[in-house]
């Protein structure tokens, strides 16, 4: 049964060849685009995460409800020490958060000032990485700033020159200091960029007044996003570390929109997938409707010589189970072959840099198709053909042994 339903389905090559080619560049197109979607909400999700959510972030409740300077969190010194011994965390970095304006002698602007050890910071964030003029923080001269190099456009800066930095303080007086730009970076991240600058955490609590830290960033050894269980379990576990006072969130609490990203993932490409698998049944029904007609009195005459009409639906089920497998298999293997290519070169954009820099995209990014969605691509495009062999087979099933052989097509 399995090889006439095979040679069946090649009595009209062109037509067979035609619908194959059909699915086969539809495949390709479909995990092409289903690889280019997940790469680039995985991009995005990673630059989130690593530039500004990290995995893990403490605070003390008060700073969540209102980022004042006084809200920092409870013993952090004995925290970060507990910290540094976890064997899932790569690595943490203490901030002092201030909210305050950058003044150039050309222009003032609302920032966030980071006030970080740079040696923790470089392990936690790829900041240093990301200096393109200049230098990244460390503990020589006095007063350094690193910006961004929107913030530089926008101020009229280069290296060396000077910044008024102020904020308010703890008892409501403006506290301000001059700084001199040490470095200028930029991040895929375009709104990370417009509202952030870095200085030396000894610098900016001096300024101040007030020792402590409002926020310890933490980066786990286990760095794949989508690991929520592991992440679950380490923040459960730095919960009961870090002990009623002070509050543990990962990156899903901290940035709604970036979990809400993962869970789209999905939907985006069962959507993709569940249109290209419509038209091919379609097709499929297309085909073998004209097959059926063109072979109506043949079935006619193998009713009449006593083969059984669930045989006549098998072989027929079996010509677009045929279909499935070689188009399904053929587009998989070719699909594969072109998504490792990009795994290898990348997908560049570079001329949609500023407006994949609103959303954190890299301008190079890399598709990603899992082993779970090839298989499931597969089995979909499958099960799909052999539902689309049910309207063909049932109009044949339907007619008696005489009229079947009456039909002239």
């Amino acid at each position: 049964m399995v090889k006439l339903a095979w040679r069946n389905l090649w009595r009209n090559k062109l037509r067979t060849g035609i619908l194959l080619s059909a699915i086969v560049f539809g495949l390709v197109g479909v995990i092409a685009m289903m690889g280019f979607i997940t790469g680039m909400y995985s991009n995005m999700i990673q630059n989130g995460i690593a530039w500004q959510t990290s995995q893990l972030q403490i605070h003390h409740p008060r700073y969540l409800d209102d980022p004042r300077l006084e809200a920092v969190l409870d013993q952090p010194d004995p925290l970060l020490k507990a910290l540094a011994q976890e064997p899932r965390i790569a690595a943490r970095s203490g901030r002092f958060i201030a909210d305050g304006m950058v003044a150039s002698a050309r222009a003032t602007r609302g920032i966030q000032i980071n006030g970080v050890s740079p040696a923790d910071e470089t392990a936690v964030t790829p900041l240093a990485e990301a200096v393109i003029h200049g230098q990244w923080l460390d503990e020589q001269g006095r007063n350094p700033v690193l910006v961004s190099s929107k913030t530089a456009e926008r101020l009229k800066l280069q290296i060396g020159s000077k910044v008024v930095l102020t904020f308010t303080d703890v008892d409501g007086d403006v506290a301000g200091a001059a700084f001199r730009v040490r470095g200028i970076f930029k991040t895929p991240a375009s709104g990370f960029d417009d509202g952030n600058l870095f200085v030396r955490h000894s610098d900016l609590t001096a300024l101040a007044g007030l020792e402590g830290i409002h926020e310890i960033a933490i980066r786990l050894v286990e760095q794949d996003h989508q690991e929520l269980e592991l992440l679950d379990d380490v923040r459960s576990e730095l919960q009961a570390l870090a002990g009623d006072v002070n509050q543990v969130r990962d990156w899903r609490q901290i940035q709604p929109m970036l979990a809400s990203i993962l869970g789209q993932i999905g939907v985006s490409n069962a959507i993709i997938l569940g249109i290209y698998v419509t038209a091919m049944a379609f097709g499929i029904v297309n085909i073998l409707l004209m097959s059926v007609f063109e072979r109506t009195r043949e079935f006619g005459v193998l009713m009449a010589v006593g083969m059984q009409k669930h045989k006549i639906f098998a072989l027929l089920l079996l010509e677009s189970a045929w279909l499935g497998i070689v188009g399904g298999g053929l587009g998989l293997l070719i699909a594969s072959g072109l998504i490792a290519l990009l795994q290898h070169t990348g997908i560049s954009l570079g001329a949609m840099a500023d407006g994949l820099a609103a959303f954190g995209v890299d301008t190079l990014f890399y598709p990603e198709v899992s082993a779970s969605d090839y298989r499931l691509v597969f089995i979909t495009v499958v099960i799909a053909s052999l539902f689309a062999a049910l309207y063909p087979a049932r109009q044949i099933l339907k007619q008696t042994p005489v009229s079947a052989m009456a039909e002239k097509h």
